[in-house]
């Protein structure tokens, strides 16, 4: 008796011993798995308003906006009075596509490479970058001193991070020259100039379906698309 009960005691203290071994193990692996998640994507949640708050129509322009982002994809997604718009972007393929859904109203138009350049011509940006920094939700940022190129009286301030993890997320955009990923800054589309400042950054995994486009979308032309967005 005393020799099996001396065995089942070193059994005991084996398994114990295994447990408090093998958990720990466990429990590193999905706190890197949770990290790894996180790596070049997550979401980012912005305040936004109209730059000109006479514009016809600032007053229908979202307070927020909402970016996934995940290796070369993103897509931003504003929402106001029903009306919502989402801008889908693919590095790899240049290409970015707008939708509108409001009631039964389903459009959107996609932009190609040469489409974007004309675009961003019209919203040439002169970008002198600086040493400073501020933090902005959370994170080290860098300022830009910024000014339009076909109106120099026109300056203001942009501030971009490097902590995400991101290159040339900015290359479809006037701020091409940016590396890292842009947390207060302006920026126009379809006629309309708005600012863009971070107030939440989320590490976490972001789902592939994110960057598919919603279905019963009709596609238009991109002056179809802007007359429906900015009919002023």
């Amino acid at each position: 008796m005393k020799k099996s009960s001396t065995i089942t005691q070193q059994l005991l203290i084996a398994f114990i011993a295994f447990f408090c071994v093998v958990m720990p193990s466990c429990k590193n692996e999905t706190e890197a798995t949770a990290s790894r998640s996180g790596e070049n994507e997550g979401v980012i949640e912005f305040e936004t308003n109209a730059v000109d708050d006479q514009h016809p129509m600032a007053t229908l322009v979202p307070n927020s906006a909402t970016l996934k982002y995940k290796d070369e994809n993103f897509v931003m997604v504003m929402s106001s009075f029903g009306f919502n718009t989402s801008i889908f972007g693919n590095l790899k393929k240049n290409t970015m596509t707008q939708t509108i859904t409001f009631m039964d109203l389903r459009q959107g138009c996609v932009d190609k490479e040469c489409d974007i350049k004309k675009e961003n011509e019209d919203y040439k940006l002169n970008i002198q970058e600086t040493k400073e920094t501020k933090q902005i939700a959370g994170l080290k940022c860098y300022k830009l001193k910024v000014s339009l190129v076909d109106s120099p009286e026109v300056k203001f301030d942009a501030y971009y991070t490097k902590d995400l993890g991101v290159g040339d997320f900015n290359k479809l955009t006037p701020y091409a020259q940016i590396k890292g990923m842009l947390m207060d800054y302006r920026a126009k589309r379809m006629g309309m100039e708005m600012h863009f400042k971070a107030k939440e950054v989320k590490n976490v995994g972001v789902a592939d379906e994110s960057f598919t486009l919603p279905v019963g979308i009709t596609y238009v032309t991109r002056e179809t698309l802007r007359k429906t967005v900015n009919p002023l």
